[in-house]
């Protein structure tokens, strides 16, 4: 395929710096050991300590956030959240916001030396909202983006079924990235193998597999006719209280084609009266559909707590 053998998880970055007009940061790769025995990994961007922190959604990784973050022009560590991408899969497969928050604030104490602006995407967003609630030491400026607690994004669309329900492991990339586009996921074939490419491994027996557990639980769960899920739920009955208890200040990023509609942020501003909500022409993944819009508005925080 187009992902040659030598491409490493950083190949990347120069030509999306170039094509941006921007200098690619330095980026290394962060791995922490956590009393359990897990790992949780990270992407270090930029030299000197973060000042901002960004949190993915489901199924998604730290690189998720390239493009945003070469906008941003700030250090910046990007956190692969727990059973995502290079950071350990759960057992028991509990992936709740409060669950998740745990690692991440240990991620902060060790990573980090100011308190940070927190940007947690969709699952990311929820997970955010629960370290700023529990830890308010490490937080200074909380952003989510396109999700709110009321949401419920577990019963997919029915292409995203289709393309979860299995198989989970490929002969190769190239099939993996056939099978995207087949269903429409992607842009051109080099964005779709890049996505790929950084979100899948190769198996001890030459298999590839999703690096994150949710395609592996989906497919378990739609094998059963389980509710026609395709992940598991985000849906948190917790997160309104974890937001009142957020001492930061709050920003509700609503992508006008994703999942938090204009009356989701009208529940929104009168569940959190003291949060901006601000919209964005975006789908979901607002950090791949309009980076440079939302970088603005994180580079905007990090710049007015820093001063």
């Amino acid at each position: 395929m187009g992902v040659a053998t030598e491409t490493n998880e950083f190949s990347y970055l120069p030509h999306q710096a170039e094509a941006l007009g921007v200098t690619a940061p330095s980026v290394t790769r962060l791995t922490l050991a956590l009393a359990d025995g897990r790992v949780i990994s990270a992407l270090k961007f930029g030299e000197g300590s973060p000042v901002i922190t960004l949190l993915h959604g489901a199924g998604l990784n730290a690189h998720t956030w390239d493009t945003t973050t070469l906008h941003i022009q700030h250090p910046v560590l990007a956190i692969d959240l727990t059973g995502h991408g290079d950071s350990s899969w759960r057992t028991d497969a509990d992936y709740s916001a409060r669950t998740l928050a745990a690692d991440i604030a240990a991620a902060l104490d060790a990573w980090t030396t100011q308190p940070q602006v927190l940007v947690g995407q969709s699952l990311g967003g929820l997970t955010a909202a629960a370290v700023a609630a529990a830890r308010p030491d490490l937080v200074r400026e909380l952003m989510i983006v396109d999700i709110t607690p009321g949401i419920d994004t577990s019963a997919g669309p029915t292409v995203l079924r289709k393309f979860y329900e299995g198989p989970t492991d490929f002969a190769s990339r190239d099939e993996l990235v056939d099978r995207a586009m087949s269903l429409g996921f992607g842009g051109t074939r080099a964005e779709t193998e890049r996505g790929v490419f950084l979100n899948t491994r190769v198996r001890p027996d030459g298999r590839i597999e999703w690096k994150h557990h949710f395609a592996h639980l989906a497919a378990q769960a739609i094998a059963a006719s389980a509710d026609d899920a395709v992940s598991p739920a985000v849906l948190t009955p917790t997160g309104w209280e974890d937001l009142a208890a957020v001492q930061a200040p709050i920003t509700l990023v609503r992508a006008i084609a994703g999942f938090v509609t204009a009356p989701d942020g009208e529940e929104f501003a009168r569940r959190v009266p003291a949060a901006r909500v601000i919209a964005m022409d975006a789908t979901h993944n607002v950090q791949e559909t309009a980076p440079a819009e939302l970088a603005d508005a994180i580079r905007e925080l990090a710049d007015r707590t820093t001063l």
